[in-house]
């Protein structure tokens, strides 16, 4: 009798494992499984080999990799055996363990059930807030990427430069002020893994726990799900078309505010100015740090870019946030904050210690993309591209559903936001939709409080120009479908 189960020990020449591994593995099965008992003499490293047609290195190797995680001992000129295991229930089979989901935290409880819609693999037809990646100048990328990963190893790898790259730092200062009228300097930004990073670690850096902040309603629920998790109350800062109600906020007096005043998430609206400079005073006021998000300012369709909140904020309130998701790839993982003053060392560590900071890699690579003029070039032919894309869906879908629907954006971002002009379910039309292949969200999903609006938000600019008029047919049937 086999003091180890050999029949049952099967080795693939072709897995990815190593054969080592896979003897390893299958051998430490056995012994936790109670196959192998306390005490069982294992066979010999070379008549192991020789039963399973493999070289007696291999062996050795398993039994070396048991023996370093206590699972076997092994003495010269003595068979190994298993050693016995005091906390393992041998002979039972291994109980599941509870989901994690059983045990979280009521904050995490909160964090997971918040409804965020963030697409679904392979469909990306209409999805909102997805750039043309099939655009993108990936031959440009790749030499840059490589030309930083060959030969500036001193200054893109490693554990310092917390705060971002200092040439990334330098062109983006460079950037904002000529682009958005942004007054900073490079010791002012803090270069971060995406915008969702950047609220992250804002949240934990200014908030307490059971501090009241106010977003918007509707509003964006990736920042809404940061703020949570910083134990944050949230309060809503309604908005109705291109009116943000600001009455609330004297009461509230919140720690922060979040607002994206250049094109309001969902709605596509823009902030006057008569309530930017009423905002600003208010947060003078009570003492609030207002979070700017400005997120795809660079698309906007309809007159001219307006200007950004912290260039017309004296009293030094407002924070601002990018990102480089719409204009160039949400997988590069780019954003960056811009703080009223000098970021110091000491905050600039918080960047590493909460894990939201950008590879210096990349950002290396992002520095030479916009130094070289290849991000101007590649974001004013996106925006041609993108206009004829707009236009193209705008007048297909007021001629398909107009009768049913209204437009509310005003021409800006990646995508259009409509209202339904009578009783609907949109999560049903959207998951009806999803089947046939196209992928709009629910407006009522970025509705926390109160009654939700029902519509959709219709994204356009991932989706060929070619696809557009038949994934809006497709659209509306779908709707039809619920309200006929």
């Amino acid at each position: 009798m086999r003091d180890i189960a050999i029949d049952s020990t099967v080795i693939d020449p072709l897995d990815a494992v190593p054969i080592f591994q896979q003897l390893y593995r299958q051998i430490r099965d056995q012994i936790v499984s109670g196959i192998l008992k306390d005490g069982a003499r294992l066979p010999s490293t070379r008549a192991l080999a020789a039963d399973l047609s493999l070289s007696r290195t291999t062996t050795i190797a398993a039994f070396e990799q048991l023996e370093a995680e206590g699972y076997i001992e092994t003495r010269k000129g003595a068979r190994a055996r298993v050693l016995p295991l005091p906390f393992l229930d041998q002979g039972r089979d291994v109980e599941r363990l509870p989901t994690l989901q059983d045990n979280l935290s009521q904050r995490g409880q909160t964090l997971v059930t918040l409804r965020h819609e963030t697409g679904f693999p392979g469909s990306y037809t209409l999805q909102p807030g997805l750039p043309d990646a099939l655009s993108f100048p990936f031959t440009i990328w790749r030499r840059l990427m490589s030309k930083h990963t060959r030969h500036a190893a001193g200054e893109t790898f490693g554990y310092h430069s917390y705060g971002g790259h200092q040439g990334l730092r330098e062109v983006i200062a460079q950037y904002m002020q000529s682009s958005r009228g942004v007054k900073c300097l490079p010791d002012q930004i803090m270069v971060t893994a995406g915008a969702q990073s950047a609220f992250q670690l804002l949240a934990h850096l200014l908030i307490d726990a059971g501090d009241p902040v106010m977003i918007e309603e509707p509003g964006y629920t990736g920042a809404h799900g940061a703020f949570v998790a910083a134990g944050a109350r949230i309060e809503p800062l309604a908005v109705d078309g291109r009116n943000w109600d600001l009455k609330t906020i004297a009461t509230v007096r919140p720690k922060l505010i979040y607002l994206t005043p250049s094109c309001q998430f969902p709605l596509g609206s823009t902030m006057r100015i008569e309530q930017r400079l009423r905002i600003l005073q208010l947060a003078a006021e009570t003492g609030a740090w207002v979070i700017e998000d400005d997120f795809d300012s660079e698309f906007r369709f309809s007159g001219s870019r307006v200007p950004t909140l912290q260039s017309q904020d004296v009293d030094h309130r407002t924070i601002y946030v990018g990102s480089f998701a719409k204009t160039m790839l949400p997988d590069l993982r780019l954003g960056f904050i811009i703080f009223p003053g000098a970021v110091v060392r000491p905050v600039r560590k918080a960047n590493f210690l909460m894990g939201t900071a950008a590879p210096l890699v990349t950002q290396a690579a992002l520095a030479d993309f916009i130094r070289n003029g290849d991000f101007a070039r590649h974001t004013r032919r996106m925006k041609r591209l993108y206009a004829v894309k707009r236009a193209l869906l705008v007048a297909q879908a007021e001629a398909l559903f107009g009768d049913v629907m209204e437009q509310l954006d005003e021409g800006n971002g990646l995508q259009t936001t409509w209202r339904f002009r009578r009783e609907a379910d949109d999560v049903a039309i959207a998951q009806s939709a999803l089947k046939a292949g196209v992928n709009t969200t629910p407006l009522s999903a970025h509705y926390i409080h109160g009654k939700a609006e029902q519509g959709l938000m219709i994204g356009y600019a991932a989706t060929e120009e070619k696809q557009i008029p038949r994934a809006l047919q497709k659209l509306n049937q779908a709707i039809r479908q619920h309200l006929d």
